[in-house]
């Protein structure tokens, strides 16, 4: 099968490119470094010239206010270009609890990214995936004030990059669901919490502690970012992807 994954060249998309290969398929990755544009749409329909499944792993520059409207265009540019060229699959990679944190700019253009994909007429798939362990680091980052790292307690379950990847691989091999599917880590910490194991790990000298407010999660109640009855949980642990990553 032909696939071709847009943003096929980043954290994410360079493992799924390589996991369907794997799998016997003729995978190619779509980004701007290989010519493909999907805010102005220059090279997308070359792009997906024969493809029988897309795999949409854009994302936002930014986590601001003007995530949706980027979004916005670039659904509507790829569900044309993928229209044109008589796609039958489109898989979007999103996150859990997407619908549920309306306080989160960047949360509201990923739900709005999953309407439009829904509205596009061509039978799609929608991975959603919690935290990555990846970005954990950059998490910690926003809120430290020198040797001090304020953090929520905000439920998350975080998982391995690899592990989505696998996921998202799985789902563009395989039929449309016409729906979503959810996959976590298989642990919960507090975010604090994951905040200590973190910096105890890599012995960096920082202190953790609890500021309810501090950071984008701050505005999040419950558990609303950790993975619902029926995710698929995924075998990596975030110690051991600590220990393995150092």
């Amino acid at each position: 099968m032909k696939i071709v994954v847009v943003g096929g060249t980043g954290l994410i998309g360079s493992q799924v490119v390589r996991r369907l290969k794997e799998l016997g398929h003729e995978a190619t990755a779509a980004a701007q470094s290989t010519g493909v544009d999907v805010i102005t749409g220059v090279g997308l329909d070359e792009a997906l010239a024969g493809a029988e499944t897309v795999v949409d792993l854009t994302n936002s520059p930014t986590f601001d206010e003007a995530s949706p409207a980027f979004f916005r265009t670039s659904m509507d540019n790829l569900l044309e270009a993928a229209r044109t060229a008589g796609v039958g699959h489109v898989v979007v990679l999103s996150i859990v609890g997407v619908d549920r944190v309306p306080e989160l700019d960047y949360y509201r253009a990923k739900a709005l990214q999953e309407e439009l994909l829904e509205a596009g007429r061509i039978p799609y798939s929608i991975v959603r995936a919690t935290q990555f362990m990846e970005f954990v680091d950059a998490v910690l980052s926003w809120t430290t004030d020198g040797d001090t790292v304020r953090l929520p307690r905000t439920p998350i379950q975080p998982v391995a990059a690899a592990d989505v990847a696998a996921a998202v691989a799985e789902a563009a091999a395989g039929a449309p669901i016409e729906g979503v599917r959810d996959i976590g880590g298989p642990e919960v910490f507090t975010l604090d919490e994951l905040g200590r194991v973190t910096v105890a790990a890599k012995g960096d000298g920082r202190q953790v502690v609890v500021d309810d407010a501090a950071g984008m999660f701050g505005v999040v109640k419950g558990d609303v970012l950790t993975a619902p009855d029926g995710a698929r949980i995924a075998p990596t642990r975030y110690r051991d992807w600590l220990a393995s990553a150092s």
